[in-house]
């Protein structure tokens, strides 16, 4: 079914604009880039936005192995997911949207990674950065980058670097010059920059504090380079962003650091967001063994079976990966839950319950999404393995997205809880 597109109707609470043409409430100084001009949906509600990730993941499945291939990158695929609305489902209902709980994004990106998992894992940043900006944000930048993501604009991600010591670790800088800010350093890792409208750079403040500056992609000093090399998740964009002497206005600075300082629902979300790729994947890759077992695996010649998919031994691990499959999907519902009871009453036990909850979900949906994809290849046999079919993408995607942060300090922080009534640590990666 083809996806209905409406151009979305004022609002009461939209941004208005002051007498020079600036955006109300944003300062003169801020550079206010030209906005996206094709039309973006309005979805009105969580279940309208599970529906349209499904129509969207219909249509951006059909040629995955092909870009997976061929590296296309997705711009088109990018520009249709903003003109379903898609990427302003968590934006809260006072600002225009819907205010998508994280059950409901996590569901979204799965739907999406399902169907291609590059595109699936691109959202993730911009999400966090949403949710950022509702946890610190001013009002004025509220409303302004809000009204901007319900017109389909999409902010991209500069967080992570190499050559630190810890992934956590930033040696980019913002420094204060005047009444302005600069930024120099070099990201990598940048999922989703080449596609975005907005790019979101982490970087050390003069204080030595954690903060967000969001900059126009057109910012002088600001290059992104389409250097990603990796095996697996090959449309992500996830390659180098470097700034230099790029010049930031105070009204795009958001305290990072401050988030995690208190407690909120920003780590257990951003991990919730992760376990839904993982599981979106795995989602994907069980689909396609069903599918592909159906279609051409043989049977073994001393079974005296007609088909490959009345072998009991297939029949029996396509049983075991969807018990896997199942086992997953409940945890991440489980543990949005308990994220929606830390956003509504943030203290130390509700946040780090919701951290817990996600971790179990992060390990079962990284579990599933490698033994998944690995024996979609296995039951599907030599056939399988032809670049035809481009199966192996599932693996080499579920591999590479599963190394962003290991489950094996999940594992810790979960027996440390349960064991020693120990909290885990608030940051993103847990």
């Amino acid at each position: 079914m083809p996806l209905s597109l409406a151009k979305s109707p004022p609002l009461d609470n939209a941004v208005g604009f002051e007498a020079d043409g600036q955006p109300e409430g944003v300062p003169a100084s801020f550079r206010v880039p030209p906005a996206r001009v094709r039309p973006a949906r309005r979805i009105a509600s969580e279940a309208e936005a599970i529906a349209v990730a499904h129509e969207v993941a219909a249509t951006i499945a059909r040629d995955a192995a092909l870009r997976d291939r061929e590296r296309q990158l997705p711009y088109e695929e990018l520009e249709l997911i903003s003109d379903a609305g898609l990427f302003a489902i968590s934006v809260p209902k006072a600002y225009g949207g819907v205010e998508a709980s994280a059950g409901t994004v996590a569901e979204v990106i799965a739907i999406l990674a399902a169907a291609d998992g590059s595109i699936g894992q691109i959202p993730q940043n911009h999400f966090f950065i949403l949710e950022a900006l509702r946890l610190e944000g001013t009002e004025a930048q509220k409303r302004f980058f809000y009204d901007r993501i319900l017109s389909g604009e999409r902010i991209g991600n500069a967080l992570s670097e190499r050559g630190t010591r810890t992934a956590q670790d930033h040696a980019t800088r913002i420094t204060r010059v005047g009444d302005r800010y600069r930024v120099d350093g070099r990201k990598f890792y940048s999922t989703g920059a080449l596609f975005a409208h907005w790019i979101a750079v982490v970087a050390n403040a003069d204080d030595g504090r954690s903060t967000i500056a969001l900059l126009p992609r057109d910012t002088p000093g600001l290059t992104l380079i389409d250097d990603w090399s990796g095996f697996g998740q090959r449309t992500t964009g996830s390659g180098s962003t470097v700034f230099e002497n790029a010049e930031v206005d105070p009204f795009a600075l958001v305290s990072i650091a401050a988030v995690f300082e208190r407690p909120t629902s920003m780590g257990p979300f951003a991990q919730i967001m992760h376990a839904a790729i993982d599981f979106g994947i795995a989602r994907g890759a069980f689909e396609e063994a069903v599918r592909f077992v159906r279609a051409y695996t043989r049977p073994w010649k001393e079974s005296g079976l007609d088909h490959g998919y009345e072998d009991p031994h297939i029949i029996a691990e396509i049983g075991a990966a969807k018990i896997a499959l199942d086992a997953a999907e409940a945890l991440i519902a489980r543990s949005a839950r308990f994220i929606e009871e830390a956003r509504s009453d943030p203290t130390p036990g509700t946040v780090a319950a919701a951290s817990i909850a996600v971790a179990e979900a992060k390990i079962a949906a990284n579990d599933a999404a490698l033994d998944i994809s690995s024996r979609l290849i296995e039951l599907g046999g030599a056939h399988s393995t032809l670049a035809e079919h481009g199966l192996d993408r599932y693996w080499r995607n579920a591999r590479t997205h599963t190394v962003h942060d290991p489950v094996r300090w999940k594992y810790r922080v979960v027996g440390n809880y349960w064991l020693n009534d120990v909290n885990p640590p608030r940051h993103g990666a847990i």
